[in-house]
């Protein structure tokens, strides 16, 4: 694995380290928690974002709730889940 450095403020490193010790991992593996937490974050925003554009647009929506109502038959197409 490579790696590189960045330049963060004293009190991040020191933020870093306190969630480190009390966490019982290294400080890489806090920052990389932290970064995945935070694309999750903002996926789901951006998301919620997107349906809220498309919730303004009626012709839109009907047509993704008409696409629904398709999907949703094959729900009971008597097939079993694997």
């Amino acid at each position: 694995m490579t790696t590189t450095t960045i330049r963060v403020t004293t009190a991040m490193r020191d933020l870093l380290q306190q969630l480190a010790q009390a966490s019982g991992v290294s400080m890489q593996s806090v920052l990389e928690q932290a970064l995945e937490s935070y694309r999750r974050q903002t996926l789901l925003e951006a998301t919620n974002a997107a349906y809220g554009a498309l919730r303004t647009n009626v012709d839109a929506w009907n047509q993704l709730e008409d696409e629904r109502l398709v999907w949703e038959q094959t729900l009971a197409d008597g097939l079993e889940e694997l």
